[in-house]
């Protein structure tokens, strides 16, 4: 098991060139094969209801935004990925759905109160910040929300990715930031090896930070792709589900 610090750091739209590689053959990775049972999910644990208008913070090629706007919601998804933003538009004109896709930075995210709830999955933009601007992201996700709206918001266990460290892997213990390099596959079958550098966290730290953003903490939950659930944290689960409402005050 290594601890090594990975050198080079990550540069800002790293994730980039991986998506415009991927491109449609990200949607047929495993993990993206849960989309249906993470939303029947949230929709439930945040009382989500058809008229409602949702935020998707990271939203990639829009897999959890479409799937909330077939149930009759006004979403509208930011990503940085201008090859998956483009991806998500398609989808959505092509089945006439009420969703709305926008190339951003998560951290220059400036909405106001303007949304009913915001949802931040597959740690969509906010575990690929390479270990900085945690907190304000966080902040930034809590703005967006109305009083009493809800937040859901996914991120890589600490626990989990040292307990099963690969040979080939580095965890930074200062930053949290796993490094590995993975060989992608586009749609046509080319392969390249790119470096990932994923942020991870316990469950302490995501209630922190999201106290820190005047959110009101109603669970963290321990979870793995297409199986969300109420479970509390252990060391084999390798994501973490964070619910909460922004109060009816703010401080």
């Amino acid at each position: 098991m290594s601890a090594q610090v990975r050198k080079p750091e990550p540069e800002p739209g790293w994730f980039n060139p991986i998506a415009a590689h991927l491109g449609p053959a990200y949607l047929r990775y495993s993990f993206t094969m849960g989309t249906e049972q993470e939303i029947e999910f949230v929709v439930g644990a945040l009382g989500l209801e058809p008229g409602m208008r949702v935020l998707d913070v990271g939203c990639g090629p829009g897999r959890h935004a479409l799937a909330l706007a077939r149930r009759g919601m006004e979403v509208v998804g930011v990503d940085l990925s201008p090859d998956f933003v483009e991806l998500a538009r398609k989808a959505a004109a092509d089945e006439g759905l009420a969703a709305t896709f926008e190339e951003m930075d998560v951290r220059d995210l400036a909405y106001d109160r303007e949304f009913d709830a915001a949802v931040c999955l597959c740690q969509g933009g906010f575990g690929l910040l390479g270990g900085a601007d945690d907190a304000a992201v966080i902040g930034r996700i809590a703005a967006a929300v109305r009083l009493r709206g809800a937040v859901a918001l996914t991120a890589f266990s600490s626990y989990f990715a040292v307990r099963f460290l690969e040979p080939d892997e580095t965890f930074d213990a200062a930053t949290g930031v796993q490094h590995e390099t993975t060989t992608v596959r586009d749609e046509g079958g080319a392969t390249r090896d790119f470096d990932l550098w994923t942020t991870c966290f316990t469950a302490r730290e995501l209630t922190l930070l999201a106290d820190a953003a005047g959110l009101d903490v109603t669970g963290v939950h321990g979870v793995a792709p297409g199986r969300y659930g109420t479970a509390p944290p252990t060391l084999d689960d390798p994501e973490l589900l964070l619910l909460g409402r922004v109060p009816m005050v703010r401080e």
